[in-house]
């Protein structure tokens, strides 16, 4: 597992090796938050609202096209509820992971 806290790689690490890509030419990389760490500041869905959603319980999920992943909403939550994204993104969640005062968001290949 490769965790990304405010966006620090693993030592010896560099982004371009961390991503993985399928015969698309998509990441398949995937993204978490636990929540017992989200402070609910909401940087990560300003910076990466594709990925990333605040809900009414005032915490941070992450979200994969139309599905959310918490359990309010039905589905896994935390380290059970990770969410693809595209490469596209990845400069944003990166970014978000850099950002985030609770340091709860997770990164893995």
């Amino acid at each position: 597992r490769v965790s990304v806290y405010h966006g620090v790689t693993p030592p010896g690490e560099h982004r371009s090796r961390m991503t993985r890509f399928n015969d698309e030419g998509i990441s398949q990389m995937k993204v978490w938050i636990d929540q017992d760490l989200c402070t609910g500041d909401g940087l990560c869905e300003e910076i990466a609202p594709d990925v990333f959603t605040l809900l009414d319980d005032g915490l941070a999920y992450v979200k994969e096209g139309d599905t959310v992943y918490a359990t309010a909403k039905g589905n896994a939550q935390g380290a059970e509820g990770l969410a693809n994204f595209a490469d596209k993104f990845a400069e944003a969640v990166f970014e978000s992971a850099e950002e985030c005062p609770g340091e709860c968001i997770f990164v893995e290949p």
